[in-house]
């Protein structure tokens, strides 16, 4: 059976203006969005830090689910990361997920004294991360690892989160959608970075290292993260009308897999998340439980 399809919005990290960001998630619960996303670059000095806000935003809404895009593994050693999302978890009752990167902007990560790693590099340790993070979410009184790069020394684990705590990653080359594929609980590509040409190849890489590894390709979240604009009609793809966008992710969802979408508005954030949550997602979900019927 497929997952359902989820919908949510970014908000950007920015401290500018200290408020922003509650308000915007606050607006995008209130209008029955799923997720909100926030972008992880503790090297901007625009930016707060992501986990503490995505904290504090769990602690003022009550109902939508929070994803940082994507977590900066260079900056974030795996063993804390774990235990600061299963606390998360425990604390929101369910309302996070862990979005997990293998780094990139590594002048800033190496400006923040982070390890600047070379892509064969950073897979490895990304691998060794998902082993990491998922021995600190076992349970297991006691928990030892040695790798590469991260070793557990008899670590004690606690607390032990709730079984929908998955970890969603950023990938876009082939050893990472394998990785992604063999061993992750979900997907976060950007349209800005992998378009709808490439999608389905990417897509078609995943899935086959998922059931390559025994599992079923469509338990497996695949979010696509939107950076456009809802107004007038566009060749563009999402760039144009509510009903060019509805038409789009449902056919988004119906020819490459994809269960998921995230909006993140290029301007007029406020207002164009408006028009997203209570035009264009009414409109895609209906034509979804049409086709399904």
């Amino acid at each position: 059976m497929s997952l359902p399809v989820l919908f949510g919005a970014n908000v950007d990290p920015v401290w500018a203006n200290p408020h922003a960001a509650l308000r915007l998630a606050r607006q995008a619960e209130g209008a029955g969005l799923d997720l909100v996303t926030v972008q992880d670059h503790p090297y901007q000095a625009a930016f707060y830090d992501t986990w503490t806000l995505i904290s504090y935003l769990a602690g003022a809404t009550e109902r939508i689910t929070f994803v940082p895009t994507v977590a900066s593994l260079p900056l974030r050693p795996p063993a804390v990361l774990a235990k600061s999302a299963a606390s998360l978890d425990v604390l929101s009752g369910g309302r996070v997920q862990l979005g997990l990167g293998a780094g990139a902007f590594w002048e800033g990560i190496a400006a923040m004294d982070g390890p600047r790693r070379s892509a064969g590099e950073a897979v490895a340790a990304f691998a060794e991360a998902l082993e990491v993070i998922r021995l600190m979410w076992s349970g297991e009184r006691s928990v030892r690892y040695a790798g590469g790069h991260y070793r557990l020394s008899g670590v004690h684990p606690g607390p032990a989160p709730s079984p929908g705590l998955g970890i969603w990653t950023g990938a876009y080359g082939p050893r990472m959608l394998d990785l992604t594929g063999r061993r992750a609980d979900g997907w976060m590509p950007s349209l800005g970075f992998l378009g709808l040409d490439r999608l389905p190849g990417a897509v078609g890489r995943l899935d086959t290292a998922a059931a390559d590894a025994g599992r079923d390709p469509r338990d497996i979240r695949k979010i696509y993260n939107l950076a456009g604009i809802i107004g007038a009609e566009s060749p563009d793809p999402f760039r144009g009308s509510v009903r060019q966008w509805t038409e789009q992710l449902v056919s988004t969802v119906r020819e490459y897999g994809m269960n998921g979408f995230v909006y993140w508005p290029e301007r007029d954030h406020a207002r164009q998340l408006g028009v997203f949550a209570e035009e264009v997602v009414p409109a895609a979900r209906e034509a979804l439980a049409d086709a399904a019927g």
